[in-house]
C-alpha cells in the first residue's frame, strides 16, 4: 500500500468523535457552570437564548440542587422535567469542569414497574438456558429485538485483528441477513471502540437528522468532552456508512468482558426511532447479563478441555516406564501425541534423529522449521495458525503445515516437539468488499464503502488455531518427558558408575552448597545495602529519608526476584503472581501498620521471563509508593492490585479511592522517569483513568 493510502486509512482513527461540538436532534442539552449551575451553553440558538442566565435547577423545575459529588462518581439520572408540555427524562454528568444535562423524551416509554422488571429478569434468565453459543446469541438477538422493536438486531463479536463477525441475528423479513458476515476493523475505529467501553449504550435515532450545534458564552463551550453523552452527534463518515447500509436509525449495546470490548449488540431500523431512557437502561442491564454468560461459558469450556487433555496425557505418559527411552516412546506414542492435539502430523527432532507420524513436511523442511522455533520455543510453547506469515519459507508446504505448535526440551542435544495442522481453506463472507478503494489525491477523505452485499474471500495458508489448553498440555508433556528422561538417565548412570557414586554425590553436594553459598552471600549483600539505607535514613532530612526508603523498596523488589529464582526449578522464567504477592507483603511490612489490611491483591498466574519480572516488580513498587504518597495525602487508604492475562499480554492495575487525578505525579522526579523508562523497556503503556473515586493506573505490555 502506498503512503497516501496508509494516511487515509488512519484518518478515521484520528477523528475527535468525542468532541463533536453538536448533538443529535432528538433531545436537548444544557451546560452549566460548576458550583453555581448557571446555564452558559445549550444545543441550538433558540434554547440557549431561552435559558441563558438561568440555573439548571430553575429551568428544569428541579426540587433539589444537583449533587455534583454524586456526578463525580459517574453519569446519573436526575428524574423527569416538563419542557413546553413535553415530559423528558433528565440525565447529567460532569465533564471538563462543566455540568452537562441531557433531556430525552419519555414518549412510548414503558413504566419501570414490577411487571417490566419481571419481564427483564425472564429475558436474562433465558440466556442461562441456552444450550450452545449459537443458541445463546440467537436468543440474545431475539430478546434485544423484542425490547427495542428494531427491524434487525445483530450480535457482533470482535475476532482476530479487531475485525468483527456477526454470530447472532434476529430480523424482519424486509431486512437483509448479515449472519456470519465479517466486517473489517476499520469499520469501527480505535477511538470508537474505546468509547463503547466507556459509554455502554449508543443510540442514533435519525441518521438523516440535522445535528444541533452547541452555542455558548464562549467558543470553549463547544469543545467540551462529550464521551459520556447519549446525545453526542455522529461522525459524518459513520452517518454515510449507515446510509449506505440502508439504515435510518441504529442503536448499540456494548458487551464488555473483564474490561475488554468483546462485541456489540447492533440494532438497525428502517425508519427513525429513538430509544427512551427506560429501554436504554434495560438494554444495558441485559448486555451486562449476556457478557457474564459468555464469560462463564468460556471458562467452563476451557476447564472441560483441560480435564480432557490431562486424561489423555496420563494415558500417553503412562508408557514412559523406567526402561523406555525417548526414542522408543516416540516410536510407540507419536500417533497418540498427534491425536490428542487434534494435529494432522507430529514430529520430534533430536540432533540428527527424526521421528515422524501422520502428515508432515519433508524431513529437510521439518529441520528448517525446527531451526526456526528452537530458541523461541525454549521458554514457552510457540504456536501459530498461519506459519507462512511468520516463516515465509513455510509457504512451500502450507498444505501440510500451516499450523504449528512447538516446544523445545532443553537437553544436551535439544529435542524439539512439533505438532502440525494442515491448511484449511476457509471462505470468509464479508459484508461488502473490505478492501476499500483508497483515493490517490493527497489529503482526500476516505469514504465508507457503498455496498454491503455479501463478498466472499478464500483465506489460504491458515489452519485451525491452537487453544490455551493445548499449549499448556504441550508444555506439561515436555516437562514430564524431561523428568522421565532425567530419572532414567540418572538410574543408568548409577548402574554404570556405581563405583564412583560417592564421588558424584559429593560433587552434587558441592554444587548445591556453592549455589546456596552464592545465593546466601548475594542475599546478605543486598540485605546489608538495605540496612545501610535504613541507617542513613534515621537521621536524614524528611525528603532524603523518603528517597532512601524508596530506594530500599526498589532494592527489595530486585532481591525478591533473585530469591525466587533460586527457589524455583527454572532460572529463566518466574510466576509473576507469586513474585508480586511476595513483593506486596514486603511493601506492607515496610509501610506503617495501618496499611497492612487495606492493600488487597487479585493476581492471576502469568509465566514471564526473569528480566521482565524485575522491571514489572519495580513498576509495581513505584505505583504503590505513588498511591501511598499522593492518593490519600499521606494517610492510609484502600489500594487494590490486580494482575491478569489477555492473549499475549499482561495487565497490571493499581487503583485507589483517593483524590483522583490530583494525585498523578507530573513525571519530573526520579521515580516517574524510572517508571516511564521501565514501561518503555517492556514495550508497554501506562494509562491513568478515573476510578470514581480515585485513580486507576493500568500497565499493559507483551508477556514476551
Amino acid at each position: 500500500m502506498n503512503d497516501i493510502g496508509a494516511l487515509n486509512l488512519t484518518a478515521c482513527d484520528r477523528e475527535p468523535i468525542h468532541i463533536p461540538g453538536s448533538i443529535q436532534p432528538h433531545g436537548l442539552l444544557l451546560i452549566g457552570r460548576i458550583g453555581t449551575h448557571e446555564i452558559i451553553g445549550a444545543a441550538g440558538e433558540t434554547l440557549f437564548r431561552a435559558t441563558k442566565g438561568q440555573t439548571l435547577e430553575d429551568y428544569l423545575g428541579l426540587s433539589s440542587v444537583i449533587d455534583e459529588a454524586a456526578l463525580d462518581l459517574g453519569p446519573a439520572v436526575l428524574g423527569t422535567a416538563v419542557i413546553d408540555d413535553i415530559l423528558y427524562d433528565v440525565h447529567a454528568f460532569i465533564t471538563d469542569g462543566h455540568v452537562v444535562v441531557e433531556l430525552t423524551q419519555q414518549a412510548d416509554s414503558p413504566p419501570m414497574n414490577s411487571t417490566f422488571l419481571a419481564n427483564l429478569e425472564s429475558m436474562s434468565s433465558g440466556f442461562e438456558r441456552a444450550t450452545s453459543y449459537a443458541d445463546l446469541f440467537d436468543s440474545a438477538a431475539r430478546v434485544f429485538r423484542r425490547l427495542t422493536d428494531y427491524d434487525r438486531v445483530l450480535i457482533y463479536q470482535f475476532v482476530d485483528n479487531e475485525a468483527g463477525k456477526v454470530v447472532g441475528e434476529s430480523r424482519s423479513d424486509d431486512m437483509p441477513s448479515l449472519m456470519n458476515h465479517h466486517f473489517p476493523a476499520s469499520d469501527i475505529p480505535r477511538q470508537a471502540r474505546a468509547l463503547y467501553v466507556r459509554n455502554r449504550v449508543r443510540v442514533i435515532a435519525d441518521v438523516a437528522g440535522a445535528s444541533l450545534p452547541i452555542i455558548g458564552v464562549d467558543d470553549a463551550v463547544r469543545q467540551i468532552d462529550l464521551s459520556d453523552s447519549t446525545l453526542r452527534s455522529v461522525s459524518p463518515i459513520h452517518l454515510t456508512y449507515l446510509k449506505n447500509m440502508g439504515v435510518a436509525a441504529s442503536a448499540s449495546m456494548s458487551i464488555v468482558k473483564d474490561g475488554i470490548l468483546w462485541g456489540l449488540v447492533a440494532c438497525h431500523h428502517s425508519n427513525p426511532r429513538p430509544l427512551p431512557l427506560t429501554i436504554r437502561l434495560a438494554c444495558q442491564a441485559l448486555a451486562t447479563s449476556l457478557s457474564r454468560q459468555i464469560k462463564l461459558r468460556e471458562e467452563a469450556g476451557l476447564y472441560r478441555e483441560r480435564i480432557h487433555l490431562r486424561a489423555q496425557e496420563d494415558v500417553v505418559l503412562g508408557r514412559l516406564g523406567s526402561d523406555v527411552t525417548l526414542e522408543q516412546f516416540f516410536a510407540e506414542s507419536a500417533d497418540d501425541l498427534a491425536k490428542m492435539m487434534r494435529a494432522d502430523g507430529f514430529a520430534a527432532v533430536q540432533g540428527a534423529d527424526l521421528f515422524v507420524s501422520g502428515q508432515c513436511p519433508d524431513p529437510i523442511d521439518i529441520g528448517a522449521v525446527a531451526d526456526y522455533v528452537r530458541a523461541p520455543a525454549a521458554i514457552k510453547a510457540f504456536w501459530t495458525a498461519c506459519l507462512g506469515q511468520e516463516m515465509p519459507a513455510a509457504e512451500a508446504f502450507r498444505d501440510l503445515a500451516s499450523g504449528l505448535l512447538a516446544v523445545t526440551m532443553s537437553t544436551e542435544v535439544p529435542t524439539i516437539l512439533m505438532w502440525f495442522r494442515a491448511e484449511r481453506l476457509q471462505t470468509v463472507t464479508w459484508a461488502g468488499n473490505p478492501h476499500k478503494d483508497v483515493p490517490l489525491v493527497p489529503g482526500a477523505q476516505l469514504e465508507p464503502r457503498v455496498s454491503f452485499a455479501a463478498w466472499s474471500e478464500e483465506v489460504q495458508g491458515c489452519a485451525p488455531d491452537w487453544t490455551i489448553a493445548e499449549t499448556e498440555s504441550a508444555m506439561r508433556l515436555v516437562r514430564s518427558m524431561l523428568e522421565a528422561r532425567n530419572n532414567r538417565r540418572m538410574r543408568a548412570l548409577n548402574a554404570e558408575l556405581s563405583t564412583t557414586l560417592k564421588e558424584n554425590e559429593s560433587l552434587m553436594q558441592q554444587k548445591d552448597f556453592l549455589l546456596r553459598e552464592v545465593n546466601h552471600r548475594v542475599q546478605n549483600s543486598l540485605s546489608l545495602v538495605s540496612a545501610f539505607l535504613r541507617m542513613q535514613g534515621r537521621d536524614a532530612l524528611p525528603e532524603v529519608k523518603q528517597q532512601l526508603d524508596e530506594a530500599d523498596h526498589r532494592l527489595k523488589a530486585v532481591s525478591l526476584v533473585h530469591k525466587r529464582l533460586y527457589q524455583a526449578d527454572s532460572t529463566e522464567i518466574v510466576d509473576l503472581s507469586l513474585y508480586l504477592a511476595e513483593l506486596c507483603e514486603e511493601l506492607k511490612a515496610t509501610l506503617s501498620g495501618k496499611w497492612a489490611n487495606i492493600i488487597s491483591t487479585r493476581l492471576a498466574p502469568v509465566l514471564i521471563e526473569t528480566d521482565r519480572a524485575v522491571s514489572i516488580g519495580l513498576i509495581l513498587n513505584e505505583l504503590v509508593i505513588n498511591a501511598t504518597k499522593y492518593a490519600y495525602q499521606g494517610e492510609p487508604g484502600p489500594i487494590s492490585i490486580a494482575l491478569e492475562q489477555h492473549r499475549d499480554s499482561f495487565r497490571l492495575t493499581v487503583s485507589d479511592k483517593g483524590i483522583g487525578a490530583a494525585g498523578v505525579t507530573k513525571g519530573t522526579g526520579f521515580g516517574s522517569r524510572m517508571l516511564a523508562s521501565l514501561v518503555d523497556g517492556l514495550k508497554g503503556t501506562v494509562d491513568y483513568a478515573d476510578n470514581n473515586p480515585g485513580l486507576r493506573a493500568t500497565v499493559t505490555a507483551p508477556i514476551r
